[in-house]
């Protein structure tokens, strides 16, 4: 039996970033994900759940929106996290 997935506010969510971050480097945000039980994507696509979106995000945002995937912005990320 495989070990269960890490439990967390991510688990089981795909998760794109975008942009550029007020406060967090994108390895660090990454880590966040990945230790709250999240998998970071490299694009948009209907399997992704959450986009992450920076300064400057670009046509990643334009896709997400276009494909009706939530965006958050780094406060909310940081909430989401108990931040």
């Amino acid at each position: 039996e495989e070990s269960e997935e890490k439990q967390g506010v991510f688990s089981g969510m795909k998760i794109v970033l975008t942009g550029s971050l007020p406060t967090y480097k994108r390895g660090e945000a990454t880590k966040l994900i990945e230790d709250n039980g999240g998998e970071v994507a490299s694009s948009v696509s209907k399997s992704v759940n959450l986009v992450l979106a920076g300064e400057d995000a670009g046509s990643k945002l334009e896709k997400a929106q276009k494909l009706g995937i939530e965006i958050i912005d780094e406060q909310r990320f940081k909430s989401m996290l108990g931040l």
